[in-house]
């Protein structure tokens, strides 16, 4: 059982550029996947993970901006796990994972089929560190920092959701074809 429950951080305040560009009419978060709308879809695991969640949405520059708005927002949470909100396919399942691998560590990322993907999970250890992000660059610069002193794990997990993010309409299509073969 967790004793200290991070709250799921749901990222949700890009410019969606690359999907207009690819074609996409409407920003990504709104684009339609199987009746739903992407944000809609990677809201409805976070619900059903029954982890505490915080929905980002305010517009930032950048990834790192919005980052440490949200745990600004949150600052009294033990721990963060950051979730771009173009992940349509995550499961519920994987959020717990990744919450419970959280529970012995500084830093956590779910690793699928050898690729990194998110959510990334983060100890309240990092606080500091993520309240100063700025730029596009996101927290790959405290997962560096925490790395080099030995306090990352990677927990590998059986889950397409991780990697699976929604950037151009080719990308929308590919996890329309994974989410039907889900069934």
């Amino acid at each position: 059982m967790l004793q200290h429950i991070p709250t799921v951080l749901v990222l949700a305040s890009g410019r969606g550029e690359r999907f207009q560009k690819s074609g996409g009419s409407i920003h990504k978060l709104h684009a339609s996947l199987a009746g739903k709308t992407v944000l809609q879809h990677t809201l409805s695991a976070v619900r059903a993970s029954g982890l505490p969640w915080h929905v980002e949405d305010a517009g930032h520059p950048g990834m790192g901006d919005s980052i440490a708005a949200a745990v600004g927002a949150t600052a009294d949470a033990p721990g963060w796990m950051v979730l771009p909100g173009d992940l349509p396919l995550i499961r519920p399942d994987t959020l717990r994972t990744i919450a419970e691998a959280l529970a012995d560590c500084t830093v956590v990322m779910p690793v699928y089929q050898g690729e990194r993907g998110h959510p990334v999970g983060f100890s309240a250890a990092c606080l500091s560190s993520l309240l100063a992000l700025t730029g596009e660059q996101g927290a790959a610069s405290v997962v560096r920092a925490q790395a080099q002193q030995g306090r990352v794990r990677q927990v590998e997990v059986d889950d397409e959701g991780t990697v699976t993010d929604i950037d151009t309409v080719q990308d929308l299509e590919r996890a329309a074809q994974l989410l039907a073969a889900r069934g």
